[in-house]
């Protein structure tokens, strides 16, 4: 399964979508990035007059990243025909994350997620999320459940 494929797996409209690319992938870890645009649908009301991104949207950027797309190439046996991945999801059970720096309009982030294990479908990883200067925007632990729609 290339990088691109696995992108493609991902269950999220253009509008909630917060993965571009994906530099490196394993059965240890995964590193990505993401632009955020200033035309992100947030920016408006988050803050009115000073645009930040949400600290929950950048949950949700290293969630992607750092579960989703972990899980999907973990599991890509299992998903070989890939219409099979159409029902294949990684819900989101656990955060703690620090924040350290905030992130504005038009930035990149790279996030870098390591396996801390992955068994009877939980997955745990720990992630880090830098901006295009290499500073650490937010690192945390983040884990998630691997379900099916047949489950």
């Amino acid at each position: 399964m290339t990088m691109e494929e696995i992108i493609a797996q991902l269950p999220y409209g253009n509008d909630f979508l917060f993965v571009d690319t994906l530099e490196e992938i394993s059965e240890n870890d995964v590193t990505g990035s993401y632009t955020f645009h200033k035309d992100e649908v947030f920016y408006s009301s988050h803050f009115k007059d000073f645009a930040v991104t949400p600290g929950v949207i950048l949950i949700e950027c290293m969630a992607q990243i750092g579960l989703v797309c972990l899980g999907i190439y973990l599991q890509r046996e299992q998903l070989q025909d890939l219409s099979m991945a159409s029902g294949f999801q990684v819900a989101l059970a656990e955060s703690e994350v620090e924040f350290l720096k905030p992130v504005f309009p038009e930035e990149t982030v790279t996030v870098t997620s390591e396996l801390v294990y992955f068994r009877f479908q939980k997955l745990k990883c720990n992630v880090k999320m830098t901006n295009s200067r290499g500073e650490m925007v937010c690192k945390g632990v983040l884990s998630g459940m691997v379900m099916s729609e047949n489950e």
